[in-house]
């Protein structure tokens, strides 16, 4: 028996050396795998560059391209610095990456904006010319761009821990200091007692054992990377483990509007012909919202809208639903493009018919498009004939007009008629989309007839006194699952903010289509319009909804916005600069919230690494945007971030569970070693079978709830409140030490005076019987039948406790697994779907019935066979846990917010 402390300490250092391995490996693995899918993300930086030097074009790499360089970029290039351009043929840049905005941006050499992200004639790093060509004097290059200077505000961010980090810190102080301090008591008092040093370090060594949780560590391991990989299973990539808890401590989403909550794909949404307003069908089959397709006018006007356009779609496509075929061209056009060939048919055999005899391109001085067609003679007409078609800005292409197509008919453009275009034009611009106004003119045969040369420079053919035909608007539509996802994120008490770069009535009308502002919420603006009266006049407090411009957010001061924050519970934030995206996010962090962040772009990177958790897109996102991520939605489906949350609530319940669990069973072996030492009875449970206990049978059923279901309430309750709803708290203290795990050593100290009595030893003769009991030399020592027990008897008898203590921890642990599995419902409710968990009930069994029974057992970790019924002794302390518990939920449901819930409801 000499060895005996030095062996309990060498099963204790291999047992928890082997754990730090396993969950090492688990943590590595599952960071190595997603370090692996980010490496495949590398496509962001252009590869090549044209500049013109001593007046030749040279190709030369990207990073090559130095301050002053003359770039030549055309459409389908990137662009490889930031240039002031300084001659421009049609370009169109795409900036979405940057400001947001879906619709490509005109690049010029006229500066038309005092904010170098708005004005026309810089062009940035990264972004891609859609169309056109241009050449531009490299003015920044790598660092110095606006897209390095965004990257190095992201990187130069500071990170703070995670919620579940700052949790599972907390808890390790408190169990540190109850184990040390409880360590260190015993280890003084066994030593005033009269104990040697060497035993005194024993008592030490097992109440610090009893009292840390070994599982804890393989546990939160398992649950978060089970996690992460059915969140991977449903397209959300995890690069931060512990990034999935924080999404479900979320109370604040600010996401990016375009590729985020829509589709960052422009759709005609809306026609004005016939002076009514019908909205588009956008079904692939046509089935949906039905309009006149048999009117003359609608005729004229999709005649115009294919003919009137330079989008194309790109070859080897048939087999592709039409809505999802790529295109070459403007995002506008290509939208138009894909609406007539959804009503109409063929494209491409409208513009064969009517070929394309000369054109005007788009430009901003102008605001419109011309092309003129030969065409078809209608009836009274000798031969082929020209039609002028024309598209623009609605204002511009209206001021051109003197008559209007009414039902086939052309009429004067009288007031009348120009009221009901302003009244369409507002009504369509008010829903965030962008108009065109269409209209066309049959040129007179016998001034031009067929073979005219047509001058569109000098131009030598009319361009007033047209017909106009009608309106068209387009947006870039929100997901079909966003507004579902937006209500049960408001379900779940999560505040969705919305963060853009686009502008502020498009903002708007998203919001409200995605269910940000909710039906019914007035802005201040409404209120004021409503009203009639100045906007200044009205009560923040009346505006549940709001709608702040990025120019009123530069003025504001920390103060206000807070109060907005405060004051607002549906907040639309227009225009952002990705420095002001940052404000927002500290805004939120200032209020309390834990906060998490979506975008695509480049811009949304400093606010994606400032955030609790930042969540990129895959398909869309940047590199950069990535990189600064915690999570990646492979599907670009804001819809995800709502599994994300739900996931996320589901660790935190099941750690909590967990730990409930593996608590419960301190109690029953740490009481043994007070009684070993106040009341001087032989020692009932051993070092030895405390480690069996926490790291063998309570392993696999504490690790196995880290795959139970969620609960039915988990998305109606309120984010927890980081400062108050921590991990471990007062409640679960007292649910697993007070109440069930009082309850479990009452079972372990039955058996263990049933086993002694049995063989003599009735519990008054235990008291002050240690000194005696553990005499090397006794071995005569009378139990209370006056019999005789030998050194070795004695020791046999109380190992067979310590067996016996140990298997029923395991029996009342069969309840408290079956309790842990639920919160709030009953389990009955729950149901045993869990199949790791049943198998965690046997593993549990099996592993205690062969650590008793196996040979062998009694010389390696001095464990005994047991008579059968002594497995028994336990079995009503079970039952009673589970009854108790059952009666504790039914109470708590019956009575939410009662006495029950408040004290107990951990």
């Amino acid at each position: 028996m000499e060895d005996e402390p030095s062996n309990d300490n060498l099963y204790l250092g291999i047992v928890l050396a082997a754990v730090v391995m396993i969950t090492g490996c688990f943590s590595y693995y599952q960071e190595a795998k997603s370090s692996r899918i980010m490496d495949s993300f590398k496509s962001m930086v252009p590869q090549q560059a044209l500049v013109i030097r001593e007046g030749e074009k040279i190709q030369i790499n990207a990073e090559e391209v130095v301050t002053g360089d003359l770039v030549e970029v055309k459409g389908g290039d990137r662009i490889p610095a930031d240039l002031r351009i300084i001659s421009s043929h049609g370009c169109k840049v795409d900036n979405s990456s940057l400001t947001g905005e879906s619709e490509p941006q005109t690049r010029s050499p006229e500066f038309t904006h005092d904010n170098p992200l708005e004005t026309r004639n810089i062009a940035f790093f990264s972004t891609n010319c859609v169309e056109g060509t241009a050449r531009g004097v490299v003015i920044f290059t790598g660092d110095r761009t606006v897209m390095g200077r965004i990257a190095t505000l992201a990187s130069g961010l500071e990170v703070g821990q995670t919620p579940i980090n700052m949790e599972i810190e907390h808890f390790i102080h408190i169990i540190t200091g109850v184990a040390v301090f409880l360590g260190v008591s015993f280890f003084v008092l066994s030593l005033i007692l009269g104990y040697t040093w060497l035993e005194a370090v024993i008592f030490l060594i097992g109440i610090i054992v009893a009292n840390v949780p070994e599982g804890l560590l393989a546990t939160v391991t398992v649950c978060l990377t089970l996690t992460a990989k059915r969140m991977a299973r449903k397209n959300c990539l995890v690069k931060n483990l512990e990034a999935v808890e924080t999404l479900g401590s979320t109370s604040t989403i600010c996401s990016d509007k375009t590729g985020t909550l829509t589709q960052n794909r422009m759709t005609v949404a809306h026609m004005w012909f016939d002076n009514q307003v019908h909205e588009a069908d956008t079904t692939e089959d046509q089935s949906g919202s039905a309009f006149d397709k048999t009117s003359p006018t609608w005729a004229a006007l999709s005649r115009i809208a294919a003919l009137c356009n330079r989008a194309v779609f790109r070859p080897g496509q048939d087999n592709v639903s039409i809505s999802k075929r790529e295109t070459s061209g403007d995002a506008s056009e290509s939208a138009l493009l894909k609406c007539i060939e959804l009503s109409c048919g063929s494209v491409r055999e409208m513009r064969d018919r009517s070929p394309k005899v000369t054109e005007i391109p788009f430009n901003s001085t102008n605001k419109y498009q011309l092309s003129i067609h030969q065409v078809e003679a209608g009836e009274g007409s000798s031969g082929p004939l020209h039609l002028l078609v024309m598209k623009g800005a609605p204002e511009r292409i209206l001021e051109r007009c003197s008559t209007i197509l009414l039902h086939g008919q052309e009429v004067p453009l009288d007031q009348e008629v120009r009221e009901a275009f302003q009244n369409a034009y507002l009504e369509l611009g008010g829903l965030g989309e962008r108009v065109l106004g269409f209209c066309h003119f049959s040129l007179p045969l016998d001034q031009f007839p067929l073979g005219f040369p047509f001058d569109a420079d000098e131009l030598n053919f009319p361009t007033d006194g047209l017909c106009f035909v009608g309106l068209m608007s387009m947006i870039d539509p929100p997901r079909a699952a966003v507004p579902d996802a937006v209500g049960k994120c408001r379900s779940a008490g999560i505040k969705v903010i919305m963060v853009t770069g686009d502008h502020p009535i498009t903002a708007k009308a998203i919001a409200k289509g995605v269910g940000i502002i909710s039906e019914g919420n007035e802005t201040m603006e409404d209120i004021a319009q409503r009203l009639n009266i100045p906007i200044s006049q009205v009560n923040p407090r009346d505006a549940k909804a709001c709608v702040i411009h990025g120019s009123d957010l530069k003025e504001m001061k920390g103060e206000q916005l807070d109060q907005i924050l405060a004051n607002h519970t549906e907040i639309v934030f227009a225009r952002t600069s990705p420095q002001q995206k940052l404000i927002i996010v500290e805004g939120c962090q200032r209020q309390g919230a834990i906060v998490a962040v979506t975008g695509d772009g480049v811009n949304d990177s400093p606010a994606l690494k400032k955030a609790d958790i930042g969540v990129a897109m895959g398909i869309s996102g940047s590199d950069v945007s990535k990189q600064a991520a915690d999570m990646i939605l492979l599907d670009d489906n804001f819809a995800s971030i709502v599994t994300g949350v739900e996931e996320g609530r589901l660790i935190f319940d099941n750690l909590k569970k967990s730990i409930a669990y593996t608590l419960t069973s301190n109690i029953p072996e740490i009481t043994p070693f007070l009684l070993f030492i106040v009341a001087n009875i032989p020692l009932p449970l051993g070092t030895v079978t405390i480690l069996c206990i926490d790291l063998g049978t309570d392993m696999v059923p504490a690790i196995s709830l880290a795959y139970e279901a969620a609960e039915s309430d988990i998305m109606k309750r309120q984010p927890r409140n980081p400062k108050t709803d921590k991990l471990v708290n007062e409640k679960l203290i007292s649910m697993a030490y007070g109440q069930i795990g009082m309850i479990q050593a009452l079972g372990g100290f039955f058996t263990y005076f049933v086993i002694l009595a049995e063989n003599g030893f009735l519990p008054s003769r235990l008291l002050n019987l240690r000194v005696e009991w553990d005499d090397r030399t006794k071995n005569d020592l009378e139990d209370s039948y006056g019999q005789e027990w030998t050194y070795e008897q004695r020791k046999i008898v109380e190992f067979t406790c310590h067996t016996a203590f140990f298997t029923s921890i395991v029996v009342v642990q069969w309840a408290d697994l079956l309790i842990c599995k639920t919160r709030r419902n009953s389990i009955f409710q729950q149901g045993m779907k869990n199949k790791i968990l049943i198998f965690g009930l046997f593993e549990e069994t099996a592993l205690a019935a062969f650590l008793s029974y196996c040979p062998g057992m009694d010389v390696a970790l001095r464990m005994y066979p047991l008579k059968l019924p002594w497995w028994f002794c336990a079995f009503p302390y079970s039952l009673l846990i589970f009854i108790y518990d059952e009666v504790r939920k039914f109470i708590l449901r019956r009575h939410p917010g009662g006495w029950v819930e408040c004290e107990t409801y951990y």
